[in-house]
């Protein structure tokens, strides 16, 4: 299994960094945070944000931290970990990304232990690291969520009473939530049932209303918020366009094959990862194809060789590069449009990170569009949501847990937790202090069912309107950049000189495309970035960028929203203005 245990006098250690006298803020507290960093951890210095969401850590608040992939997020709660009373408890996504996260933890009697509980583990080694979390000799744990979906999990967490909660990869509570992972929208269940310690959020990406849904959906309170720029001015940022799909195929293999290595191929299926590693493989290059089918060791094989450069090019689905640890990466290529902008953010920013040139690019057909919005569309039927909450209210007088109910239905794991969720996002049922699910007062099972598909629609209208986005980036003749980090609420004045839209020497037929300083319509002041709006047709929503002629809107209940500002100037009342950027609402 790797690194998967590593344990040490975890007690010991944090009694020498707490100096006996409980964790601290403030300036002395920063003073011990860096002294720990410089002498546990090897790091000389420590950034101001980094340093800052410590000192949040400490003093107990609720924290989502969005920095780039490389800046250092674990380091916020590793280092605090130190002056904690117990142990901390990371929800991690990946078995991979576990072993990684625990082998790059310091070795020597100064660091803390570690122990992650999965799957993988047999029973004698799940009860060695349970055992080594209650004596003190491991001061992280780490766990999927579907660990926490079990009550077992949940209770003997709650006994070794856990200082903080900490979710790596944050975005995946908006991205993976809703269907593919449900489980992750039962953390904040798992976070009050073990005593509800402060909870830290990490994530690489994620735009203002993903931020939102992950705070919301985490339960956090009053959270703080660290965020920092989004810009990688060193990745040049490229969309190929076409019309036939053997000639995007024949194109992305040679692109793969000259590119300087190593490199990484985005696939949207099992199938295309496959035929493009025996493509690259049959000129001579160590690719290999990684997709979520192959067998754990598999996985983990790959995983290794890319790390030591063992491997050219890993040609994967979605499931590979989270939390990988490689500087070096020269290049991310997509075979197809992603499903949002926040996955191929997350995915281009795995190129690159040691600051030298790296290339994105994106090959693209205006087909992809179909397959993703076929993706985006499924969820939760009318016909799951109605068994389950028949099976819920039948239990009224003796609530079942999320097991129970998975027994008496007959329904997957996955589909009954993606139901109970609903249900419980729009109050039809609730959680209780064990697990059990209760029924709302005055609600009937139909009424419940209704509620919960109409949240379920609202999604996959959300879903589908963040595939438009990504082809809207795919399809822009602005600055790419300017594009992509107007979507996170990242305003960027000028055009970048290090994207295909844009002319790098600023010639005359760079300027000719529009391409130098952007001239914004003039109706683009009348809704400057953050401006809450009301459309005639779509509700409530928020400016999240301007690109000259054009602003675009995320709507509460409607999605993403690419608007002409030619079209707002000349038809009165189609967006309404409801209250500008530091307006007090009041004055609305």
């Amino acid at each position: 299994m790797g690194a998967t245990f590593r344990t040490a006098s975890a007690r010991a250690v944090r009694e020498r960094a707490m100096g006996l006298e409980g964790p601290r803020t403030g300036q002395g507290g920063a003073a011990r945070l860096r002294e720990i960093a410089a002498d546990v951890f090897g790091w000389d210095t420590l950034l101001p944000e980094q340093l800052t969401a410590m000192e949040w850590v400490l003093a107990g608040e609720d924290t989502l931290v969005v920095m780039p992939t490389g800046s250092g997020k674990s380091a916020v709660y590793q280092v605090p970990a130190l002056m904690l009373s117990g142990p901390v408890v990371v929800v991690s996504p990946l078995l991979a990304l576990q072993r990684d996260q625990i082998a790059g933890l310091p070795d020597g009697d100064r660091a803390p232990g570690a122990v992650a509980v999965n799957s993988d583990l047999g029973a004698a080694r799940t009860e060695a690291a349970w055992e080594a979390v209650r004596r003190g000799d491991a001061g992280f744990m780490y766990l999927s969520p579907e660990q926490l979906a079990k009550d077992e999990v949940v209770e003997r967490l709650a006994a070794v009473r856990p200082a903080l909660f900490v979710v790596d990869e944050a975005q995946c509570v908006s991205s993976w939530g809703h269907d593919f992972r449900p489980d992750y929208l039962r953390l904040e269940q798992a976070v009050r049932r073990v005593g509800r310690p402060p909870v830290l959020a990490l994530t690489a990406t994620a735009a203002p209303p993903v931020r939102k849904e992950i705070t919301e959906r985490l339960g956090m309170r009053r959270p703080r918020l660290m965020v920092t720029g989004f810009d990688r001015p060193n990745i040049t940022l490229e969309v190929r366009r076409f019309l036939d799909e053997d000639d995007r195929r024949r194109a992305l293999v040679e692109r793969a094959a000259t590119e300087p290595k190593p490199g990484i191929v985005y696939a949207a299926t099992r199938k295309d990862s496959e035929f493009y590693a025996a493509e690259l493989a049959s000129l001579g290059l160590a690719a290999e194809g990684y997709h979520a089918g192959l067998r754990a060791t598999e996985r983990a094989r790959i995983h290794d060789a890319f790390l030591s450069g063992a491997a050219d090019v890993v040609v994967a689905t979605s499931a590979f590069g989270m939390g990988i640890d490689k500087e070096d990466v020269r290049f991310v290529l997509h075979a197809s449009l992603p499903g949002s902008l926040d996955a191929y953010y997350q995915e281009i920013g795995r190129c690159g990170r040691d600051g030298r040139r790296a290339l994105a690019v994106l090959h693209y057909r205006a087909q992809d569009t179909g397959m993703q919005t076929y993706f985006a569309a499924r969820g939760a039927g009318r016909d799951t949501l109605s068994e389950v909450a028949d099976a819920v209210h039948d239990r009224r007088g003796d609530p079942a847990g999320l097991d129970e109910l998975r027994q008496e239905t007959g329904l997957s794991g996955n589909r009954v937790t993606a139901a109970v969720n609903l249900l419980e996002e729009v109050d039809a049922v609730a959680t209780g202090d064990e697990g059990e699910i209760h029924p709302a007062p005055g609600v009937s099972p139909g009424q419940a069912a209704e509620q919960a598909a109409q949240a379920a629609q609202a999604h996959r209208r959300s879903d589908k309107s963040r595939v438009e986005m990504a082809r809207a980036y795919a399809e822009t003749t602005g600055c790419r950049r300017r594009f992509l980090l107007g979507y996170f609420g990242e305003e960027y004045a000028a055009s970048c000189g290090n994207c295909d839209t844009c002319d790098e020497e600023g010639d005359e037929e760079g300027a000719e495309k529009g391409h130098g300083e952007p001239t914004a319509h003039p109706a683009a002041a009348t809704y400057p970035v953050g401006t809450e709006v009301r459309h005639e047709q779509w509700g409530e929503g928020t400016v999240l960028s301007e690109d000259r002629d054009r602003i675009t809107v995320l709507f509460d209940h409607a999605g993403y929203h690419t608007l002409s500002l030619e079209a707002l100037a000349t038809r009165d009342g189609l967006l309404t203005v409801l209250r500008r950027p530091g307006q007090d609402r009041s004055a609305t």
